[in-house]
């Protein structure tokens, strides 16, 4: 990936971090769940297909933005704090070259293939 799309990523990732600290929550919870997200890897043990989609689910940045959103309408601080972390874990993916996966392989993603 360019080293400009990484840039943009970045400041997103820092972005989330701001989010998150106009929350009432302690840093460790952003430590503690960041990675929570790949939990979306689980669906790989199906299939590529089921896999790429449930992943891309957990990874999709309008998924995450709208759940931050909801939370923010429904004053619901855990729905903000979900889409923050879904929205901070994208982004951070995305700085390490990760993107949303195609159905063939979990190496195959829209940023490109991984490890080539």
């Amino acid at each position: 990936m360019k080293a400009s799309l990484k840039i943009e990523e970045l400041f997103m990732f820092i972005f989330g971090i701001y989010l998150f600290s106009e929350l009432n929550y302690s840093w460790w919870w952003f430590v503690a769940l960041i990675l929570v997200p790949d939990i979306g890897m689980l669906g790989y043990l199906w299939n590529p297909k089921i896999g790429a989609i449930i992943y891309n689910v957990f990874h999709h940045k309008a998924i995450a933005i709208s759940v931050y959103f909801l939370g923010i309408i429904f004053q619901n601080d855990l729905m903000e704090l979900a889409g923050i972390i879904l929205f901070s874990h994208a982004c951070f993916d995305r700085v390490c070259g990760y993107g949303l996966k195609y159905f063939d392989s979990f190496k195959n993603t829209h940023l490109g293939r991984i490890g080539k």
